[in-house]
């Protein structure tokens, strides 16, 4: 495989994993389905309601682990996120916002917890490194072609 075929390459699987972070549905069909064991987990807690319930897997899914990278809370199984999971119910029992749990998350753990981290001045590589790269790689490309046409 020659130079570019590799640069191309990496292209390629670096857009894709932005693509499915750029998910504009929320993380809610990022991943397949997880096991009935691991939904039955967070479904075990005893919520007072079965709004709180669902808005508390919704959440859950929304979440990134940090241990895993690329499984939401509800599907790893890792310990930090059983733990986290634990926190999830325990502040939505505790009556908190969505918004206070997901403000608590990204203090204790950044950005990275969220599947579609906010545009600021941390995150700017973030979100602007894949268009710079494909620029870069696009004038890469007129450069090439017209070099091997003068050959």
């Amino acid at each position: 495989m020659n130079k570019w075929a590799k640069v191309l390459l990496s292209v390629v699987l670096l857009f894709s994993s932005v693509s499915v972070l750029a998910n504009p549905d929320n993380g809610s069909s990022l991943f397949v389905g997880a096991d009935k064991e691991v939904i039955e987990s967070v479904e075990l807690f005893e919520f007072n309601s079965p709004e709180e319930q669902k808005r508390s897997i919704n959440l859950a899914k929304q979440l990134r682990c940090p241990q895993c990278q690329n499984q939401n809370l509800v599907e790893s199984n890792s310990p930090i996120a059983k733990d986290l999971r634990l926190e999830v119910y325990q502040k939505i029992k505790a009556g908190k916002t969505d918004e206070e749990v997901v403000s608590f998350m990204t203090h204790r753990f950044g950005d990275f917890v969220l599947y579609e981290p906010p545009l600021n001045a941390k995150t700017y590589v973030l979100w602007l490194l894949p268009l710079l790269l494909l620029i870069g790689f696009g004038i890469m490309a007129v450069k090439s072609v017209k070099k091997s046409r003068k050959e």
